[in-house]
């Protein structure tokens, strides 16, 4: 019976047998339920699949359901055939379970076949494991989720064309970028987002992206919905879909940040970050770009390498905090003198560089003399007046040089001549300087070996007793012969010993020097011989400079009051550090003096407060005495006033006999000079027979 009614359903087809065959051998699980009175459902066939893939085997074929299938499935199964049944109409539905600890989907779909009386005779069941079908689905849904979210939560805006530039999508960075919101964007031309100007190389960028090849612009305006331009980068990438270009996706990321950055950047880099100028790579720049425009109009240049005279002394006094605050109220003067023809430019420290664009001699030299001209009036720093004065060193351009390098060797060679010459003026180069200009790298490096090489030398000159015409003092003065540069001036080699930081090794070698001259003088019988050590404001502040001073004169046993320690205004303008530094030395038994006297800052108020023994009157007071009554007068003055302060006083530069009948006339201790002896050495001073008493 059961094989009769199967045969009933599949002979419904031309070809009984083949059917068969071809359900057998369908994947899907094939069921076939007979409707009974009662509306009760018997297997009568399953194919290979339904075998295979279930429990119901061919020998369950004329069971009910409720004897093949139990428990809460059998309801589930009756309920949706009797829904069949009831409707006609075919259903479909999914139910899911576990195989092997894998979960496993099927869908199923119930389909009613009539009998003659147009009745629901038999219910077919057709169940399909769809779970690869739902993986692969879910695969596709993670995919586009995972598309989504790259758009969506992009940090660049993202926007979606269409093959005729209009905007199809966008992110919400594109609403962050443009101020638009997704809808106003949606169906906007994306020509609309950017500045006209930029429309040429966006359509061509365009063009490209929508042929198919991936493009970009670096610099692009796109113009917020408030109207706010933004410096964008856009990317270009085509949207490819079966080998066709359906459209394109612009990336555009905000530069505007960078771009300001870059520009501070850029900034720093041209400009002296203390004064905000342009700096000595700005000047490299400008230079070759000027020359070449020169070179078209066939006019002149002019560099001018300004320097500012003993500003070291500044720093000493202030302290680099203040001296800052110096260099910049300078700064602000010589900005005064700028404009679009007159360039100014920090070449570092206390260094300037003017350029003069088509300048002729006679504008150069107004120009320069405006420039020291503006160093007439002091500077106030912290209600203290200072006046300090530029030397200028001034090269042109076409004939002392084509480039940047030439132009300011040339210069700075024309400043070396001012600063040996008097400074506080300028000079134009001249041939002549280049042999006379020191290479100070060079110079260095034979300064570090000057004494392993024997190359100092210590030279003595004369103070003279005005009254008695006695000597028993003297001055100790470094020289040095070196093998390349000859006998270089000690207004060369001292600074440059103190910008290296050399001084301290020369120092002590003098120091080491006197000492043992001392001894030797001692030991003929000259006992009460004095030599006065120059000690630089950075030897000064040395912190072991007693303990070395001390050092010395224990290891040569000379008295310290056979030593005098001169030092400079330059180096007394820390009142506190320089009051114990005095009274440190002053308890060692040292005599100490004052160089320079009356060129400095405040030396009043030093001299009622330091344990001072001398005073040593400059020698560009001492030079004009006789014809200047001022400078007289200043002479006349020091000298009274340290007689009144119990001080000896010393004059220095003393070249002519009219200036010595002047000093001994105002009661001078001492004098040295030329017109004495000019710095000899130890030798030289037994032979000339000065009194050593």
């Amino acid at each position: 019976m059961e094989w009769t009614d199967s045969n009933v359903i599949i002979s419904q087809g031309h070809d009984s047998v083949l059917m068969e065959t071809i359900l057998e051998h369908i994947h899907d699980m094939i069921f076939i339920m007979k409707v009974e009175e009662g509306k009760e459902f018997r297997y009568v066939y399953v194919n290979e699949s339904a075998r295979r893939y279930t429990s119901i085997q061919q020998e369950d074929m004329g069971l009910f359901l409720e004897e093949v299938i139990a428990g809460e499935l059998a309801l589930e199964l009756k309920k949706r055939y009797l829904q069949l049944v009831k409707t006609g109409e075919c259903i479909s539905y999914q139910d899911s379970f576990n195989v092997n600890g894998e979960k496993v989907v099927n869908e199923s779909i119930l389909t009613p076949i009539m009998d003659e009386r147009g009745q629901v005779g038999y219910v077919v069941a057709i169940t399909r494991d769809i779970t690869p079908s739902i993986e692969e689905k879910m695969k596709l849904e993670k995919a586009k989720e995972r598309y989504q979210s790259i758009i969506e939560h992009n940090l660049d805006a993202i926007f979606i064309l269409d093959s005729h530039g209009i905007i199809k999508g966008s992110n919400a960075a594109c609403c962050s970028l443009s101020g638009y919101s997704k809808e106003k964007l949606m169906n906007m031309n994306i020509y609309e987002l950017f500045s006209p100007q930029n429309s040429k190389v966006l359509g061509e960028s365009l063009f490209q992206a929508l042929s198919g090849v991936p493009s970009s612009i670096d610099y692009c305006l796109l113009v917020s919905e408030e109207g706010e331009e933004k410096i964008t980068r856009l990317k270009m990438v085509p949207i490819v879909i079966q080998e066709k270009c359906d459209g394109c996706y612009i990336i555009a990321k905000d530069m505007t940040t960078h771009h300001e950055q870059s520009k501070i950047i850029h900034y720093m880099a041209l400009h002296d970050q203390l004064t905000g100028i342009w700096n000595r790579k700005a000047l490299d720049d400008h230079i070759p770009l000027i020359i070449h425009n020169m070179e078209e109009r066939g006019v002149e240049l002019s560099l001018l390498y300004l320097d500012l005279d003993r500003f070291k002394f500044v720093n000493d006094t202030l302290g680099l905090k203040e001296g800052d605050r110096f260099l910049k109220k300078i700064t602000e003067r010589l900005c005064t003198l700028t404009n679009e023809e007159c360039l100014l430019y920090r070449q570092g420290g206390d260094e300037f560089i003017f350029l003069l664009k088509n300048s002729s001699f006679e504008d150069t030299k107004t120009k320069a003399e405006e420039i020291l001209a503006l160093f007439f009036n002091p500077f106030t720093i912290e209600n203290q007046e200072f006046y300090i004065s530029p030397s200028i060193g001034i090269s042109r351009y076409p004939t002392d040089g084509y480039d940047s390098n030439s132009l300011i060797q040339k210069a700075a060679q024309a400043l070396f001549e001012v600063k040996e010459k008097g400074r506080a003026h300028y000079r134009f180069y001249q041939t002549h300087m280049k042999s006379s200009f020191p290479n100070y790298i060079i110079m260095e490096s034979h300064l570090r070996k000057a004494i392993e090489k024997g190359e100092l030398y210590v030279h003595y000159q004369p103070q003279v007793n005005l009254s008695t015409g006695t000597t028993d003092s003297f001055e100790a003065l470094i020289r040095w012969n070196n093998r390349k540069f000859g006998f270089v001036s000690p207004s060369q080699f001292i600074p440059l010993a103190e910008e290296t930081g050399l001084i301290h090794q020369i120092g002590e070698w003098v120091l080491e020097q006197v000492c043992i001259q001392l001894l030797k003088w001692r030991n003929k019988g000259y006992s009460s011989v004095r030599v006065a050590i120059n000690i630089s404001p950075k030897q000064f502040l040395q912190e072991h400079l007693v303990e070395t001073i001390d050092f010395y004169l224990k290891t040569y046993t000379i008295p310290a009051s056979c030593i005098e320690i001169e030092i400079t205004e330059g180096a007394m303008q820390d009142t506190q550090q320089t009051l114990k530094m005095l009274k440190n030395l002053k308890d060692l038994g040292v005599f100490i003096s004052v160089d320079d006297f009356g060129t400095g800052y405040s030396s009043l108020h030093y001299l009622k407060r330091f344990p001072i023994d001398i005073l040593k009157i400059d020698q560009s007071f001492v030079k004009e005495i006789g014809m200047n009554q001022k400078d007289s007068a200043i002479t006349t003055t020091i000298i009274h006033l340290a007689h009144s302060l119990g001080l000896e006083v010393i004059a220095e530069g003393v070249e002519q006999e009219v200036q010595v009948d002047f000093l001994k006339e105002a009661k001078c201790q001492k004098a040295q000079g030329y017109f004495f002896s000019k710095p000899i050495g130890a030798k030289e001073i037994e032979e000339k027979q000065f009194v050593l008493m």
